[in-house]
This record gives C-alpha cells, structure tokens and sequence, in this order.
C-alpha cells in the first residue's frame, strides 16, 4: 500500500489530479454550511433526524439538507434528470441512436444539464413547500420574496455541485457526482462518533461490538457482490486473410451481479415516500374524508414493518427493472457475430440472446436479494435493538464501499497506463 502511494505522488499529473479532486470536495464541503438567511436551523435538525425519509434526502444531497445551506438540493436534480433520459432512451428511437455514438451522448449531456434547472426549482419549492407545513417554525417569517430568492439560491447551488461533479469527473480519479455523495456521508461520521461517545454506557458496549461486527460483515458482502461477475466462454472464430491467420482467440463476457448499483435504492426510495409526502399537503383539507384519508395514508405509512415490506420488494423490483434498462443482450450477441465471436455451445444471433437473457436474469437475483436487505438493514437493526442505526446505515455504506473501489480502480488504471508508457 505504501508503495502504491509513494507512486502516485512521484507521478506528477496524478498527484495534481487527485489534489484537484480534494479541492473541490473542500470547498463543497465549505458551501454546504453555509446556511440560507431566516431559517430555525435547530428545528431543521430536529426533523431529519427524526424523519427517515428527509434523513435519506440528506444524504443524497451530500449532507447538505440538514442545515438548509445554500447547495441543499445537492445533486439529486441532476441524478433526477440522468434517469429521466435514460429512462427515455429505452422508450424513444431516437435517444437510442443517439447514445450510441459520441456527439448524440454529448448532446443528451447538455440535455441533461438543461433539464436539471427546472427540476432543481420544482425539488426546492416541494422540500420548501414541506418544511412550512410541517409545524415546527422552520419556515415562519419567510415571505414571497425571500420564497423566491432562496429557490433562485438554491438551484444556482445545484448548478454549481453539478459543475464541480464534471469538473472531477474529467480527472478520471473517480464518478464526481458520486464522490459528492460519498463525501457528504463521510462528514456526518465525526458527528455520529461524539453523538455515541456522549452517551455511551456500559451497558451498551456489547451492542456497539455488535453493530461494528455487522458493519464490517456488511462491508465485505458489499465488496463480494460488488466485485462478484458471471464470466461467460467467448470463443472467435479463425479467419485467413491472404498467409495470415487472425483470430481463433477465446476470452470471455464478465456478467456483473449487481450492475444497477445503487439507482433500484433511489428508485425505491422515491416511490416508497411519494404516498405520505403527498397525503402531508391534504391532513389539513376542509374536506373531512379527505383529511382522514390523508391521515390514514400517513399512519399506514409510518409503520415500520409495513414500510420494511413495501422498500424491500420495490428495490428488488427495480433493480430488475434497471438492469433490464442497461443490459441489452440483443445488441450484445448482435456485436459477437460482427465479430465473429460465439459462445462455445449455443448459436449466434437470437439462441446467444436468450442465452444471454436467462443468465442475466439467475444471477441477478442475489444481487437484488442483497440490495432489499441492504436497504432495510437499519429498519431491522432498529427493530432488534431498539436504536437508530445510522451509523451501519446500508445505503450509505453501500454508496461509501462502491465509490472507493471504483476510485482505486481508476487511480491503479492510471498508474498501469503511465507504467506502459515507460516501457
């Protein structure tokens, strides 16, 4: 390890890359307390922390919702609008060719950041709309003007995030939206530490061994699917081309276990809460069936082995979904017969497909088995120990382990690069 690190830094572009990446995770960092002028700070914690739903926005967000700070919104607009068109390259023609080649993707990048600015106003307006309702004075002296100023601040934050995301991005020491999120969760960690320490009792010691076993159990499982791949026998066939012979090489085809990540959480997450997010604007109605309805909305919602239920199976469902979305073994099989490659055994064309298809399918299933009990690992820890387990919470650790290996990847590409270059 401490050769690898004494590498990178003689490796001049590569230290000054990474040096590039830390400085923008600073001054995100920095943006993210800075607090919007008129807001109960002190209520706002209180809610997210007791609100799991708000608690899970916040850390898409980077950490940055809790004290409504300028960058609230984080970059969840713009993880919105990327599967929005990814949704819609699926479903129009057009999309789909144009995410084939290099100028179409570029084209629906800036698509992507364009729609981003109105969904950004539409997100801070809800969240806006949500905090005033909620009763606890966060919002009680904000007019219209000051309304429309802190939506302007808000959404110029978001453009601003995305912007630093691209910007590391380009380094190529990581995903740099991803790496917004995972330094957001890394802040929160001291927090959580002094929040134990100060009232840790004795009583407790066996428990927190017990969660910090579960951590690290849960660590290596992450890492286990993560890594985890069905590699599949790629045979090509031998072509003579006047005296010389190419081909006749065999290789194979990794299919990954989980290959959605962790989009079936963000799906799930957004459709578990829609119902009781909605239901909040109508407990109030002067219509009395409504208000009631809306009440029982909220209530049945609130349950927490009801809501177990209904997280688990929409993140199995979705990663179903979304890897239906990516994974396009017709296009896979049609590019192995360009190429003159098959699968030893089946035949090219619709057989490989199908093939394709049904392997994708068996192996998916633990990854998605294991994504719904990542999701609700802090419900059921809670249920047993009676304890909010924000610091094993699943999600987080599952955004934490998956954003440093594919950082390590690419600084260890990198430096493979630069060691064939000296060659």
């Amino acid at each position: 390890m401490f050769e690898k690190i004494e590498k990178i830094w003689k490796i001049r572009d590569l230290r000054n890359n990474i040096l590039f990446v830390l400085l923008m995770l600073v001054i995100f960092r920095l943006f993210a307390h800075i607090p919007v002028p008129g807001i109960n700070v002190e209520a706002l914690r209180e809610i997210f922390s007791s609100n799991q739903f708000l608690g899970m926005l916040n850390m898409f967000s980077g950490g940055s919702m809790d004290n409504f700070s300028i960058v609230m919104m984080g970059i969840a607009p713009y993880i919105t609008s990327s599967i929005i068109f990814q949704l819609l390259g699926m479903i129009v023609p057009k999309l789909e060719e144009m995410q084939k080649e290099e100028s179409g993707r570029q084209t629906i990048n800036t698509w992507t950041r364009i729609a981003t600015v109105p969904l950004a106003v539409v997100q801070a307006y809800g969240m806006i709309t949500l905090l005033r309702n909620s009763g606890v004075g966060v919002m009680d002296n904000v007019g219209f003007f000051d309304l429309f100023s802190i939506i302007i601040t808000v959404t110029a934050g978001t453009i601003f995030l995305m912007w630093i995301g691209e910007l590391i991005s380009e380094k190529k020491i990581g995903n740099g939206i991803s790496l917004l999120i995972f330094a957001g969760i890394i802040a929160s960690l001291p927090t959580a530490v002094q929040r134990i320490a100060v009232s840790f009792d004795q009583s407790q010691l066996f428990m927190l061994i017990g969660f910090v076993f579960i951590a690290l159990v849960t660590v290596v499982g992450i890492v286990i699917i993560n890594e985890g791949q069905r590699n599949i026998p790629v045979q090509y066939a031998r072509q003579i081309r006047g005296s010389r012979a190419f081909g006749g090489s065999g290789t194979h085809l990794p299919l990954r276990v989980n290959a959605a990540g962790v989009i079936p959480i963000i799906f799930a997450i957004s459709v578990v809460i829609f119902p009781s997010m909605i239901a909040k604007f109508f407990v109030s109605s002067s219509i009395t069936t409504l208000a009631n309805f809306s009440q029982w909305i909220i209530k049945v919602f609130e349950n927490q082995f009801f809501y177990g239920i209904i997280y688990f199976v929409l993140v199995v469902g979705f990663t179903y979904f979304y890897t239906e979305v990516i994974f396009k073994p017709d296009q896979i099989a049609e590019n192995l017969q360009k190429q003159g490659g098959f699968i030893p055994g089946i035949r090219p064309g619709r057989h490989t497909s199908s093939y394709l298809q049904g392997i994708s399918r068996r192996i998916l299933l633990t990854g998605s088995l294991f994504l719904g009990l990542i999701a609700v690992l802090p419900l059921v820890m809670q249920y047993f120990t009676g304890m909010q387990a924000l610091a094993i919470g699943g999600t987080s650790m599952l955004i934490v382990v998956s954003v440093v290996i594919d950082t390590i990847k690419q600084i260890e590409a990198q430096i493979s690069m630069r060691d064939y270059d000296g060659i």
